[in-house]
């Protein structure tokens, strides 16, 4: 399993790598800034990877991380040889930007530029520019709806590309209402997997298929008083979410979209954080919308408005017009250590997500769920760093994500 380690939240002016004065400084792990990490990737839609990832973190004089380089070199049973460059930087409090570029000789490509400012909210803006290149091999449809059967998996390749902007209006530090504009293009390709069927063979009706463009309005309007962005352990943030695409205004495509989601952190303990998050999404005009379009259940990523995490399934396990989805688990501090030039500490966080798809409007979204329960272990390196493993267990069977940031 890959561990990442990953900065959120920076109050450093600029990133500074804390010197190594000596060669034996380099191989001892409470003053080393490089991390020699092995990775064994066991994903249920993109199979094993194993690989290297050299890790070089960049310190304050505080052990505070400001800047993490991290490339890798990686092996996959079907992408063959592949390999990422990571860089994340954190100029101040207020602004983060990041670069990642990867590939694999087998179709895998990925450019992901991002940049933010405003992230304190004391200003009266924020703005979130990102661009984004991705041509994802791995992708797997089983047909719309909540029960749709395995027996009817399918695998293809998503080539897209998109420019997102948002522009927010900061009311108060905990209230702000942002305007969101994305024009996206969406190609689906054969995918990497041959033994698998594609979605043309199988459901030869289904709405995408074909080359498509969009450009995405969404309006949020988001209450927050959380006491960390990157490590919540009190308050809450409610998110109400609405947007559309139209045939009229640049778009190949036609649908509308809405929604809420919360998410709320209770200090049980000073060591122990019980997090507990939901959504739901509607799409009340959508009949036309290409199913890359649609709500998305499955995998160990929650994003707003977009797809939702299930931590016993592969991403995008279950599609569909309407979702709904819940997440809860206990974060438990359990282990400090001082090391790799910073304070790390460990937790172990039980879990158990439920959710579902469907496709009416008058549907009850409570029934039928989805159930999974797991175990997660994470690195935390306050005030800003998270890495994570799960592994989850569901009517599927088992599944094990890693990846930076709390999956909520």
């Amino acid at each position: 399993m890959l561990f990442w380690l990953w900065p959120g939240i920076s109050q450093a002016e600029t990133p500074e790598a804390k010197p190594v004065r000596t060669w034996w400084q380099w191989f001892d792990p409470r003053t080393s800034p490089f991390i020699p990490l092995p990775e064994i990737a066991t994903d249920p839609n993109g199979g094993t990877t194993v690989g290297f990832l050299p890790v070089w973190l960049f310190t304050d004089p505080n052990q505070q991380i400001r800047q993490i380089l991290a490339p890798d070199l990686t092996h996959n049973t079907t992408l063959g040889i592949g390999g990422t460059f990571r860089l994340p930087s954190y100029p101040s409090a207020d602004s983060q930007w990041y670069v990642i570029v990867g590939a694999a000789e087998k179709i895998v490509r990925r450019v992901d530029l991002s940049y933010a400012t405003g992230l304190t909210r004391q200003e009266r803006w924020s703005f979130d520019g990102r661009l984004f290149f991705e041509r994802d091999p791995t992708e797997r449809f089983f047909g719309l709806g909540n029960r749709s059967p395995t027996r009817r998996e399918t695998n293809y390749t998503t080539e897209q590309g998109y420019g997102e902007a948002r522009v927010g209006w900061n009311v108060t530090p905990t209230l702000q209402l942002a305007l969101e504009a994305r024009p996206r293009f969406v190609r689906i390709k054969q995918g990497a997997f041959s033994a698998l069927p594609s979605p043309a063979r199988l459901f030869p009706k289904l709405r995408g298929l074909r080359s498509n463009h969009e450009l995405l309005w969404r309006l949020l309007l988001t209450y927050d008083t959380r006491d960390s962005l990157a490590i919540p352990r009190r308050g809450s943030q409610v998110t109400l979410f609405g947007g559309f695409a139209d045939q009229a205004i640049l778009s190949s495509v036609s649908y509308s979209l809405f929604g809420i989601e919360a998410r709320q952190n209770f200090p049980v303990h000073r060591r122990v954080t019980l997090a507990g998050h939901f959504a739901i999404r509607y799409m009340p005009v959508g009949k036309q919308a290409p199913f890359w379009a649609l709500s998305r259940l499955g995998g160990d990523r929650n994003l707003v408005g977009v797809r939702q995490a299930l931590r016993g399934f592969g991403e995008g396990r279950f599609i569909d017009h309407q979702l709904f989805a819940a997440n809860v688990e206990l974060r438990s501090r359990v282990v400090d250590l001082d090391v790799f030039t910073t304070h790390v500490v460990l937790e172990l966080a039980p879990f158990l997500d439920v959710g579902r798809v469907f496709h009416s409007l008058a549907a009850n979204p409570f029934r039928q769920l989805h159930v999974v329960g797991g175990l997660g272990f994470r690195g935390v390196a306050a005030p800003f760093v998270v890495g994570y493993v799960d592994v989850g267990y569901g009517s599927e069977g088992f599944a094990v994500f890693s990846g930076p940031n709390y999956p909520f």
